[in-house]
């Protein structure tokens, strides 16, 4: 049964709103209208960030039931600099993420859901991912995460591991080194720890349309009044683009 988490958010539900608003409009007006409101502080702080983010990296949660552990890994992938999370959803049950744990990550990490193992192999099929599962006996060192080109690190569900069928997938496994008694760590943890490696010493590398994208983005979640003044520009966002409602968890 999922551990009960009051103020867990449907992540992908809440992003699609915007997201979807967002996809037909200028980005390059909305920077351009919205840009005179940052700080240059601020303005400096996006443009470090999102021109060291990272589309080489990705990561694939299967069927997380744990809304803590799918937070953390969300905040994970933002702190180094991951910019989309692919999440496969088992027997109807939607990834929820706690909001005190993502702690606002929700909003800048790409969170894309899928209804079966295949969807997502699809979609990493075409972009061109390696996908590496985690394993305690691994033949890979967590180093050696960062020489693949383009990799996606697999996460199992916390009871029940990967999936066969994505076991099946993955060309090889990566371990956590550890000295201890326990033979595993959680799932979030490895996540973290392993994504470090992965993420260590890659150039951002995302087109600069994308970069536009977040940047626009960016200052239309932090911005106060800024739907008002993008209206008063000509652009409008049109009723419930902005927000990340909360849902049931």
């Amino acid at each position: 049964m999922r551990r009960r988490t009051p103020h867990a958010i449907q992540v992908e539900l809440a992003q699609k709103r915007l997201l979807a608003r967002l996809a037909g409009l200028d980005h390059a007006a909305i920077v351009r209208v919205l840009g005179p409101f940052l700080t240059p502080e601020r303005q400096a702080r996006f443009d470090a960030v999102f021109s060291s983010r990272l589309g080489s990296v990705t990561v694939l949660m299967d069927a997380p039931y744990d809304p803590h552990n799918g937070a953390a890994v969300l905040r994970s992938c933002d702190a180094f600099g991951v910019q989309r999370l692919h999440v496969v959803e088992r027997g109807g049950i939607s990834f929820l993420a706690a909001r005190q744990v993502a702690r606002g990550s929700e909003q800048w990490v790409h969170v894309r859901t899928y209804p079966t193992s295949q969807a997502a192999l699809d979609v990493l099929a075409v972009s061109g991912h390696e996908l590496v599962a985690t394993h305690p006996q691994g033949e890979l060192a967590p180093e050696d995460l960062r020489s693949i080109p383009k990799v996606c690190l697999v996460l199992g569900n916390e009871r029940d591991g990967i999936h066969q069928e994505l076991v099946a997938a993955c060309k090889r496994s990566v371990r956590v080194p550890m000295r201890g008694f326990v033979e595993s760590l959680n799932v979030s943890v490895t996540g973290a720890i392993l994504l470090q490696h992965a993420t260590s010493g890659r150039p951002g590398d995302l087109s600069e349309d994308e970069q536009r994208a977040l940047q626009a983005r960016a200052m239309i979640l932090t911005i106060d009044h800024a739907a008002e003044i993008l209206l008063a520009n000509g652009i409008s966002l049109g009723e419930d683009a902005l927000g990340f409602e909360e849902a049931a968890g």
